[in-house]
């Protein structure tokens, strides 16, 4: 795979799988956007990613219409364009139905459902001038329900079945294809299951055990599945949601 020249923006890059899309697409070659919530942070991770002028600040909410468009500008202009959009920022809250009030369903379907949607809105007429890709961070619980899981659930299938419908929508210009994990061993997975557990080593061991192939994906391989959506190699492949997941959703 060759990015030599693209132009690549990333939400959520500040951390996690983002973070390590960016890390890829700097190797393959790529121009990147590195967006994340605070100015702090995403200065914090470009200096760490060490891309030099390679690398370019495009920090904001993606919880709403205007900061999506606010984001996204201010990531065209500064790298002179765009050919691919990777939307990875997220929110995972795992609560009963009972415990899910407004806030937590706002705050989920606001982050990872209405703020893909309204980037990608933003950023059509930059990516169709390069006939580029969209690749959309899903989750293997957007494929199959998740007990205490519902809001994050419903959020992650809406990014999916929205993939198929963009797909449908912006082709043959633009391609649009999503990844969707089981268990990564983020700061995430960490702070949203392990670490709130009554036994945090039980519950990453049942992590572990979930998957067939017994353990948990790194950051790194879920960017290398980004990186292959987006790139040239797989310009005959739009609508797909790839499970990378360790076999969980073979059986279903």
């Amino acid at each position: 795979m060759d990015f030599a020249g693209k132009l690549v923006l990333i939400t959520g890059a500040s951390r996690g799988i983002g973070y390590a899309a960016a890390k890829e697409f700097l190797a393959l070659g790529a121009r990147v956007a590195v967006n994340g919530r605070t100015e702090q942070s995403v200065a914090l991770a470009i200096t760490e990613l060490d891309g030099g002028d390679r690398l370019v600040a495009a920090p904001g909410s993606i919880r709403s219409v205007e900061g999506c468009e606010a984001m996204v500008r201010t990531a065209i202009e500064d790298l002179g364009g765009l050919d691919v959009l990777v939307n990875n920022a997220g929110v995972c809250i795992d609560s009963t139905i009972e415990e899910s009030d407004e806030t937590i369903w706002d705050e989920t379907l606001n982050v990872n459902l209405k703020g893909t949607f309204f980037c990608v809105r933003a950023a059509l007429p930059a990516l169709r001038k390069k006939g580029g890709a969209i690749v959309n961070m899903a989750s293997v619980a957007g494929l199959q329900g998740s007990a205490e899981g519902a809001v994050y659930s419903a959020s992650k299938g809406g990014v999916v079945n929205l993939t198929r419908a963009l797909a449908m929508e912006l082709a043959p210009d633009i391609r649009v294809n999503c990844v969707c994990p089981g268990w990564v061993d983020t700061d995430m997975l960490r702070r949203e299951y392990v670490d709130l557990a009554a036994d945090p080593a039980a519950a990453e061991r049942e992590a572990i055990e979930e998957a067939p192939l017994k353990r948990v994906a790194t950051p790194e391989e879920v960017a290398k599945a980004i990186a292959y959506l987006a790139s040239r190699d797989a310009r005959f492949i739009t609508g797909v949601a790839l499970p990378m997941d360790g076999g969980i959703s073979a059986g279903y």
